[in-house]
């Protein structure tokens, strides 16, 4: 095996030595135009052109680490970016210029092959954030509600085998450090030093490159699955039906019957199915934010405590336990969530299949009406989930039965929406 090329100098430091100057190519948060607003650059092999903190690939950077000392990567590997551009064509969105709208992604993330393609060919590492494909999904649930009449195949969206057609969307996290900081009423200097603090100095950038705004963080993203047609989002005169999904491995691929999470994540593709079907289209959102932003290892040791106690499981202490175990209830703080949905150009959205008050407020919050809210039939509650249903009820975590009529809209007033 060939020995890849490598540094003959290494310089551990436990800071680098602060910036002499601003990032040679810095980003302009907010601008409508990706020339002027400049390319997302985390290069670790051209650190000169570099002016974000972080690295390409995020979560994954760790891998890439990995791959790179087992010697089956060249670190000054380049991708090549030939025939990977989006199946489908979203944008450029109003909403992307505004920097009040979208803190959390780049807006022109999937198109960096295009629009940067003189820097890519000149030798800057400038790699997509943000990729679109086309798929189909295939659900038992979906087979199910087809046996049941309520979903009839159409031979475009829905296919006589089950399988829906879907416009398959992922996207990384690019945070702009001060929107960021805005969102949570805290200053960017303060998140600076937590997020510094808080990963074990992992990113000592924070502290020492002001002039970087931009972060790449360590975790995961999401990925958005779009029914129907994806331009239909942003048509004011379309219907739109939406899920957001928060991750739940045991629940979404393994099938446990301790929560809600794929029964709802089912009901929510059914229901997005049919509104592609009548015209409209669907969206169903899934964030990687495992056991509520603790991490699966929190959730069982959390799943343990509630078990054990005296009295077995109680919704009259089902935050208590996870707060006494994470210090927290709830650490996913939905308050970047509503990114993706204005990325996507959307100002409306008719059916929010979610009981959730966190979710539906940071969406109305966001500038986004919301027609209805969808809770989840009965039914499709597991027996060992009542449990949850009932503790987010009374908690005022969750709307009981939906909360709103049908049509009737929710945090937007009209100047609002002639923003857009």
């Amino acid at each position: 095996m060939t020995t890849p090329n490598r540094a003959t100098h290494i310089r551990l430091t436990s800071h680098p030595e602060p910036s002499t100057g601003a990032a040679r190519v810095p980003i302009r948060w907010g601008a409508a135009d990706p020339a002027e607003r400049r390319p997302v650059i985390g290069s670790v092999t051209g650190p000169g052109d570099r002016n974000v903190i972080g690295s390409h690939g995020g979560s994954y950077s760790v891998y890439r680490a990995l791959a790179i000392s087992a010697r089956a990567l060249n670190p000054l590997a380049r991708p090549d970016l030939h025939n990977t551009h989006p199946t489908v064509g979203i944008g450029p969105h109003p909403q992307w210029s505004d920097p009040d709208r979208i803190v959390s992604l780049d807006p022109f993330g999937h198109v960096v092959a295009d629009v940067f393609s003189r820097e890519i060919a000149t030798g800057t590492d400038i790699r997509p954030t943000i990729a679109i494909t086309k798929a189909r999904l295939n659900m038992p649930e979906i087979l199910a509600a087809m046996a049941a009449h309520r979903l009839a195949p159409d031979g475009g969206i829905l296919h006589p085998n089950g399988d829906v057609s879907v416009t398959k969307i992922a996207v990384d996290p690019v945070w702009w450090l001060p929107g960021i900081a805005n969102r949570f009423g805290t200053s960017e200097r303060e998140l600076r030093r937590t997020l510094f603090e808080q990963t074990g100095g992992m990113y000592p950038e924070l502290v020492t490159r002001p002039d970087m705004q931009v972060f790449l963080p360590p975790i995961g993203g999401a990925t958005a699955y779009v029914i129907g047609e994806a331009e239909a989002l942003a048509d004011p005169k379309r219907r739109v039906a939406c899920r957001v999904h928060d991750e739940c491995n045991g629940s979404d691929v393994f099938g446990s019957d301790i929560c809600t999470c794929r029964p709802y994540l089912a009901h929510g593709i059914e229901e997005c199915v049919r509104e592609a079907q009548t015209g409209g289209a669907g969206l169903v959102v899934y964030n990687r934010k495992e056991g509520r932003a603790l991490g699966e290892v929190t959730k069982f040791l959390v799943y343990n405590a509630r078990k054990r106690q005296e009295g077995g499981d109680q919704a009259s202490t089902y935050f208590e336990r996870t707060e006494c175990v994470a210090g927290v209830q709830d650490a996913r703080f939905q308050q970047l969530m509503p990114d993706i949905l204005h990325w996507l150009g959307i100002r409306r959205i008719d059916r929010l299949m979610s009981m959730s008050n966190l979710k539906y407020d940071a969406i109305v919050g966001s500038g986004i009406a919301v027609g209805e809210r969808v809770p989840i039939p009965p039914e499709l509650v597991p027996p060992d989930a009542s449990v949850e249903i009932e503790a987010k009820k009374a908690a005022g975590y969750y709307s009981p039965d939906g909360a709103l009529e049908a049509g009737q809209l929710g945090g937007v007033k009209g100047r609002d929406l002639e923003r857009y």
